[in-house]
């Protein structure tokens, strides 16, 4: 129970900050469409707070009312994926996460970057295609792979391929719920939490299943 008051407290002060900037992307969707797809989708993509979930889910809204195609909304919000996610690979390549970390505009959460290096640390290049899938941790999965000097077009493709069944999922979900779509990005809200929650214990185990490996290896080399 106190776990369950801790969530829905924590996704209520989220929900407070993030609401306006929901607002105005949803307005800016409204007015320019695809192109506005595409420039939100590369800020969330380069480290700036705006949720995809809202981006992609109202853009699927906007198809089902007919002002804009599925065809559309999917190929601006991969083509933003990409270019965002190239922007931050180029910070983390340049050695230039002092520009975020620095910014008071952007405030990169140094949380969420620690899961980010993690998670790339453990699983390599494919986490920068399966992270692409994963909330949280999809949004700051360049900067480590930049730091790395993971082959550039590598990290491109994987990044497209990667971007495309989150994208589309949420498109189609906006498509689906149509005018309930907020109500579907609220939910989607807590499943961030579910995520890191999952992510943080992964790392956990990880870190304490090697600790007991180099142990049982120091052990076997001192007998």
């Amino acid at each position: 129970m106190g776990r369950s008051m801790g969530l829905l407290l924590l996704a209520s002060i989220s929900d407070k900050v993030v609401e306006p900037i929901v607002e105005v992307a949803t307005e800016f969707i409204g007015s320019a469409g695809a192109a506005a797809v595409f420039v939100l989708m590369t800020l969330e993509s380069a480290c700036i707070p705006i949720p995809s979930e809202a981006i992609m889910l109202f853009a699927g809204f906007s198809v089902s009312k007919g002002e804009l195609t599925l065809f559309e909304v999917v190929a601006a919000g991969v083509a933003g994926n990409v270019v965002g996610s190239a922007i931050a690979y180029a910070v983390g390549y340049y050695g230039r996460l002092d520009l975020l970390e620095k910014n008071r505009l952007i405030h990169i959460n140094q949380k969420h970057l620690k899961w980010a290096d993690d998670w790339f640390a453990k699983y390599g290049n494919w986490a920068v295609f399966f992270s692409r899938m994963l909330p949280i941790v999809r949004t700051f999965i360049s900067l480590p792979a930049g730091v790395a000097k993971m082959p550039f077009w590598r990290f491109i493709l994987l990044t497209l391929l990667g971007s495309i069944p989150w994208v589309l999922a949420l498109a189609l979900l906006g498509k689906g719920v149509g005018a309930n779509w907020e109500h579907w990005r609220h939910n989607l809200g807590y499943l961030d939490y579910v995520v890191a929650a999952a992510i943080v214990a992964g790392i956990v185990y990880w870190i304490v299943k090697r600790r007991r490996r180099n142990a049982a290896a120091a052990d076997a080399s001192g007998a």
